[in-house]
């Protein structure tokens, strides 16, 4: 596997694979891999002749007193990982590589309506305003055919095919199920920050969406009632402190009254002191 550190690298190395008429797929990653990520870099691999995976802490996503510093990192492991799962290059740029002027660029890739202000935007303002940005740069640096984003994110993944659109890219994106513990939490980096208690009390995320999953399953379709008892399930975990629990349309990130193919329930909650995420679609419910 190729570890290339210079964006001139990857163009260099992607010129040739173009050359020779393969295609290219990108696995945006922040590092700290886990069966998630390789879920992802698996399909790439599956339907992509060669793959990339980006692995970087980006700090224009992190607000001020959030975790960029103190966020997981193992490159070592990482690149296990990747080439284990068939990955061909790892870009692991500096922030000086990817940002001109460091963490404080003065160009960035936003989206202007309402849709990232819903749900983690509400409490992570400039969130979305850095996701747009450095994956816009990766899309610029790789020029893949197809990118593989994890549906655990699925208000980042409703914004990059928003920003695809509008930005006219000529990238197709692919969105991957949740990859789940053997007792339903979802994977996440951040899931290392729990103690042994608080990565007990952490399983009222998935048992809220397994509950909504039964109820749309058993017919119901009302978003306030569906709202409600999840809401009870994570509020009887006395280390549960909830940030939001919503049902919106994944078009507009709205909410909505009446669930339909269309709708996404979406949460975040804090176990202790991580922010933890996690999500269902309803047309992924079998009825």
């Amino acid at each position: 596997m190729i570890v290339a550190r210079t964006v001139k690298e990857v163009r260099e190395q992607v010129k040739k694979w173009r050359k020779e008429g393969l295609s290219v797929g990108l696995v945006p990653t922040m590092g700290y891999l886990h069966e998630g990520h390789a879920s992802l870099v698996d399909r790439a691999v599956a339907e992509c002749d060669r793959v990339v995976a980006s692995d970087f802490v980006n700090p224009t996503q992190f607000g001020p007193g959030e975790d960029l510093e103190s966020y997981p990192r193992d490159f070592e492991h990482d690149c296990r990982l990747l080439e284990e799962h068939g990955c061909d290059m790892v870009f692991y740029p500096s922030v000086e590589e990817m940002y001109a002027d460091g963490a404080n660029t003065s160009t960035y890739v936003e989206i202007l309506d309402d849709m990232p202000k819903q749900l983690c935007g509400k409490t992570r303002p400039i969130h979305f305003r850095g996701v747009c940005t450095v994956v816009s740069k990766l899309f610029n640096i790789v020029l893949p055919d197809k990118a593989f984003f994890g549906q655990k994110d699925a208000q980042q993944l409703a914004i990059i095919k928003r920003m695809v659109r509008d930005m006219s890219y000529g990238i197709e994106i692919i969105g991957c199920p949740i990859v789940r513990e053997a007792d339903g939490l979802a994977k996440s980096s951040r899931n290392t920050y729990l103690s042994a208690e608080e990565r007990v009390g952490a399983l009222v995320l998935s048992k809220a969406v397994f509950h909504g999953m039964d109820m749309i399953s058993s017919g119901e379709n009302d978003t306030e009632k569906i709202l409600a008892e999840m809401t009870g399930i994570i509020e009887r975990e006395p280390l549960a402190r909830i940030d939001y629990v919503s049902a919106v349309s994944i078009m507009d990130m709205k909410p909505v009254a009446v669930a339909d193919k269309d709708t996404l329930f979406a949460m975040a909650v804090y176990i202790g002191k991580t922010r933890l995420i996690d999500n269902f679609m309803v047309e992924d419910v079998k009825v």
